[in-house]
């Protein structure tokens, strides 16, 4: 179907998932930031109508996963009211807020933090030159993936992209700030990576704890979502042990 220059394409994809798929016409050039408003819209509208009978809604750059319950709506059924759903959706999307949360997250950019600091000075590029490209742009949440929490933003300027290493590190530290060809993101736990890290931020990203009460349908684990705005906000040292211990000691810290 096409509404507003917007095509979208319903289609099942396992026994209890349905993929939504969007994509802009030609002459509507939407910059990453505006794509990322459209998906985070139209995942709002399905989980705040359909919440009874969903499992999960998942937004990614072009798509939607949405994982339903089919003892309480057939697949023929949930295509229908997705189908009606976002048309209203995409038609009445001008006339809504396009404005999210915006989150400034502190980052302690330093040599013991930016594992990958050697690869930028071997193209002329000091640590304080990193700094000021990092935090001078506003980032914009695509998507969340790879690890709970791990999200996506887009996109950084030409001087900082890199591509991934060719062989990843089996442990990357949680926090560290990253960046992959253009997109920049935090790893919201230890995990293996070959994303370039730059620095680290002491703030929690996902919220573990709250896995087993949380009502996967509305209930926001992760501190970033897609269709979030998101600045890098240089921190010294001491304000990061500061914010890090909080961190661990379970006390509440704002970027």
């Amino acid at each position: 179907m096409t509404t507003n220059q917007i095509e979208f394409n319903i289609a099942p994809v396992a026994e209890c998932s349905v993929l939504v798929t969007l994509t802009l016409s030609p002459s509507n050039n939407q910059s990453s930031a505006e794509y990322a408003q459209y998906m985070a819209h139209f995942s709002d509208a399905i989980r705040q109508h359909l919440a009874s009978v969903l499992m999960n809604v998942t937004p990614a750059y072009q798509t939607i996963l949405v994982d339903y319950l089919p003892y309480r709506i057939s697949e023929h059924q949930l295509m229908e009211q997705l189908n009606s759903l976002l048309s209203h959706a995409i038609s009445s999307f001008s006339s809504v807020s396009k404005t999210r949360n915006t989150i400034e997250l502190p980052a302690y950019y330093s040599p013991e933090t930016a594992l990958d600091l050697d690869r930028y000075q071997a193209k002329g590029m000091s640590l304080d030159e990193i700094i000021q490209h990092h935090t001078s742009q506003t980032y914009s949440v695509s998507a969340i993936g790879f690890t709970p929490g791990f999200a996506f933003m887009s996109d950084v300027v030409n001087e900082l992209a890199l591509p991934r290493h060719s062989t990843p590190r089996l442990s990357v530290p949680k926090g560290s700030i990253a960046i992959a060809d253009t997109k920049t993101a935090v790893y919201p736990s230890d995990s293996p990576g070959g994303w370039n890290i730059i620095g680290n931020c002491p703030l929690a990203l996902f919220d573990h704890s709250q896995l087993k009460n949380a009502d996967t349908t509305q209930t926001p684990l992760s501190l970033l979502n897609v269709g979030d705005t998101v600045r890098f906000i240089a921190i010294s040292k001491q304000e990061f042990v500061e914010l890090k211990f909080m961190d661990i000691s379970g006390g509440v810290a704002n970027g």
